[in-house]
């Protein structure tokens, strides 16, 4: 771990991707996305457990941002919630310039923010379809 963030505050920061995390680690980081995301009234939100097909993350969070400023918006929130409360910070980030796709990847949990028409070309659920769909309703997170 950088002992750059070490020095600057007392809460540790995972920064590698390790798969030292347990499933309730990373179903409570998922969920914390899900939540920044609505907080910042992101449309659509979808979270997918993909750790059954997938060895790229245990999770997948898709959500909508209606213009590329909310994009960013909900992207910045997400960082800092899971920051707060997660004491993580994104591994990767992509697409901050356009602003159309940005994706964070948290090593056990992917974000994905697209506008609308990037969320319709890529279809990213029915390419991810045979994955656990959550209830969010069971979470609390119900639209």
């Amino acid at each position: 771990m950088s002992e750059y963030f070490q020095a600057q505050s007392n809460i540790p920061l995972t920064l590698n991707r390790g798969g030292d995390f347990s499933d309730e680690d990373s179903q409570m980081l998922a969920l914390t996305i899900a939540r920044a995301a609505q907080d910042r009234k992101g449309g659509d939100l979808v979270l997918l457990k993909v750790s059954d097909v997938s060895y790229l993350a245990d999770y997948f969070a898709i959500v909508t941002g209606f213009s590329k400023v909310q994009v960013r918006a909900i992207a910045q929130a997400i960082e800092e919630r899971v920051e707060q409360e997660c004491h993580r910070k994104p591994l990767h980030v992509e697409g901050q310039g356009e602003g159309s796709w940005l994706v964070q990847d948290y090593g056990d949990a992917i974000v994905h923010i697209l506008m609308p028409e990037e969320r319709d070309y890529y279809n990213l659920e029915a390419f991810w379809g045979h994955a656990e769909r959550l209830d969010l309703d069971e979470y609390g997170l119900g639209e």
